[in-house]
């Protein structure tokens, strides 16, 4: 009994000084390596050099007295010692980053920030409510909501200068390093002020939207693409007299004042054609279908400031998701 209990504290004790010895840069450098399955390019992701990086590795594996990586021509492969020791190092690296976090946030109350791009499609419909909502819970944070062309918000998301963009899902080609969750689906409409011309017209023929101005999406704009493979598929051309904006207040006004005709993702206009101040044109556009949501880092956890934010933003996306009959 005496001989277990000793070799147990022998083991503990070894156990300690081996931890003591391991340092975040050590974990850093392996987790990196192995994401990479190569040691240049992790040096590069960690803006370190290649032998910096190398001897890192090299210092773990003699403090922990196993090989943990297999280097070849091929690249760096994970041995079993390596295999079973990163799920043990990215869990701690993460639960590190959270308690660093965690210190920060306390010490910033009353200035902390998130940063959130804003696409048209739910600046009306969701975060008003998502906002108050979050507000209501207390947390003292500053919320900075910019609106701007989608290329531009997933730009500086993805350098850190936003921590999320809500809106359209974007183009696979501009999704690298990035993770979307899916809050719910919407079309486009066209829609016209009461009393316009085309609402007499029985049965409605959608070429005779060609006959007046028309708001259109900008080129970059996400829906561009869908409205006009959308015209296309009604054997429409391109539209003679159209001006292309992404300004829902603009759009808004416009409209109110003119004959214009306005096509827009439906959720910048949903509360206008609720109240009856806006009216679509009975039109099919169930083809341009496409998913809104969350557009986040894939390689960052949101803190908990944010993790609440997004969190209200789906209680207001649930409810735009029950009016489209989603749920």
């Amino acid at each position: 009994m005496g001989q277990t209990h000793s070799c147990a504290f022998r083991l503990a004790s070894e156990a300690k000084m081996i931890e003591n010895r391991i340092k975040f840069r050590h974990l850093q450098c392996f987790i990196e390596v192995a994401r990479q399955n190569s040691v240049s390019r992790a040096a590069d992701v960690l803006s370190l050099t290649q032998p910096a990086v190398s001897k890192k590795l090299k210092e773990l594996e003699e403090i922990l007295e196993v090989q943990l990586l297999d280097r070849s021509k091929r690249g760096v492969e994970l041995t079993q010692f390596g295999r079973v020791f990163l799920k043990y190092a990215g869990a701690s690296l993460s639960a590190l980053r959270e308690g660093t976090d965690s210190i920060i946030q306390a010490q910033m109350k009353g200035s902390m920030r998130i940063n959130v791009g804003v696409l048209p499609t739910v600046a009306a419909n969701v975060l008003p409510a998502a906002v108050i909502n979050f507000r209501q819970s207390g947390v003292d944070v500053t919320l900075n909501l910019i609106s701007g062309p989608n290329t531009l918000l997933l730009s500086q998301l993805r350098v850190g200068e936003l921590d999320l963009v809500v809106g359209r899902l974007a183009e696979p080609k501009l999704m690298t390093g990035l993770s979307f969750q899916h809050l719910y689906s919407e079309r486009v409409t066209f829609v016209v002020r009461p009393g316009h011309p085309l609402l007499d017209r029985t049965p409605f023929n959608i070429q005779d939207i060609r006959q007046f101005n028309v708001l259109f999406p900008t080129k970059g704009s996400i829906i561009a693409v869908a409205v006009e493979r959308f015209l296309i598929s009604q054997g429409m051309g391109l539209l003679p007299d159209r001006i292309e904006t992404i300004s829902g207040s603009f759009g808004k006004e416009y409209i109110r004042q003119s004959n214009a005709i306005w096509i827009i993702s439906r959720g910048v206009v949903a509360r206008e054609i609720e109240e009856g101040e806006l009216i679509e044109l009975p039109l099919d556009t169930k083809e341009t279908l496409g998913p809104v949501g969350l557009t986040i880092r894939a390689d960052t956890l949101p803190t908990p400031a944010i993790q609440m934010f997004i969190n209200s933003i789906r209680t207001a996306a649930a409810s735009v998701a029950e009016k489209n009959g989603e749920l």
